[in-house]
C-alpha cells in the first residue's frame, strides 16, 4: 500500500539519523498503544546486518519504498518484528522498534502476553511488543501516517537524554552503535545501552 507524501520530514533521513527522533512517538494499533522508548537502525547495501544488504526481495520490498511505511517480518518462525521505513524512496532503510512503554489497552496486552512477568515486561522486546499490540504480517506495508490506518505512528517529542550502543541479537556489524533508547526508562529491553554522561 503506497501512502501519500510523508508529512514528517525527518523520516526521509537515513535510518541511523531518523532512529533517535522516533523515540517519544507513539505506535497505536486499534485501542492499544505504546510510547517508543527503544529502536535500532538498519540501512542498505553497506549494512551487512540489514535485510536489504543483498538487494530487493519479495520479503523486504517495503524497505525499498517510500518512508513512513511499516515493514513487518517474522523471526525464528514465531515472533513478528515491526520496523518503520526511513530514508529516500528507492534507498532502503528501516528502524526496528525494540521496546514500548504501554499507554492504552494494557488489559488487552496482558491477554495476548500472558507470560509477561510485569507491565515492564509487556513490550520490552520487538517480538513482545508486536504480540502486545497485535501487529502481524498482515500489517506489512501499512502507511503509518494515515489517520484511519490500522497501525498509526503519532509523532511525539524525543526524550532529553538518549542512550546509545551496539545493536543486539545480530552477528554481522554488531559493533555499530545504532541502538538508541530513552535513558533510564525501565521499559527498555536488556541489556540497557549506556546512558550519556551527566551534564
Amino acid at each position: 500500500m503506497i501512502g501519500p507524501p510523508v508529512e514528517v520530514p525527518w523520516l526521509s533521513r537515513r535510518a541511523v539519523d531518523a532512529a533517535p527522533l522516533l523515540l517519544g512517538s507513539t505506535l497505536q494499533v486499534g485501542r492499544r498503544s505504546g510510547r517508543i522508548v527503544e529502536v535500532e537502525a538498519y540501512e542498505g547495501a553497506d549494512d551487512p546486518a540489514s535485510h536489504a544488504a543483498r538487494g530487493g526481495t519479495p520479503r523486504n520490498q517495503v524497505m525499498f519504498g517510500p518512508p513512513g511505511h511499516l515493514y513487518v517480518y517474522r523471526i525464528y518462525g514465531m515472533h513478528w518484528c515491526a520496523n518503520i521505513v526511513c530514508g529516500i524512496d528507492g534507498q532502503p532503510g528501516a528502524v526496528l522498534v525494540r521496546a514500548l512503554e504501554p499507554l492504552e489497552g494494557v488489559d488487552g496486552m496482558w491477554a495476548d502476553r500472558p507470560k509477561a512477568r510485569s507491565e515492564v515486561d509487556l513490550c520490552s522486546g520487538p517480538g513482545k511488543l508486536c504480540a502486545a499490540l497485535g501487529v502481524t504480517g498482515d500489517h506489512d506495508g501499512v502507511f503509518l501516517l494515515d489517520a484511519d490506518g490500522p497501525v498509526r505512528l503519532l509523532v511525539g517529542r524525543p526524550p532529553d537524554r538518549v542512550a546509545s550502543g551496539p545493536r543486539i541479537g545480530i552477528t554481522k556489524a554488531a559493533d555499530r552503535p545504532w541502538r538508541f533508547a530513552e535513558a533510564a526508562n525501565p521499559h527498555v529491553s536488556r541489556p540497557h545501552p549506556k546512558p550519556p554522561p551527566a551534564g
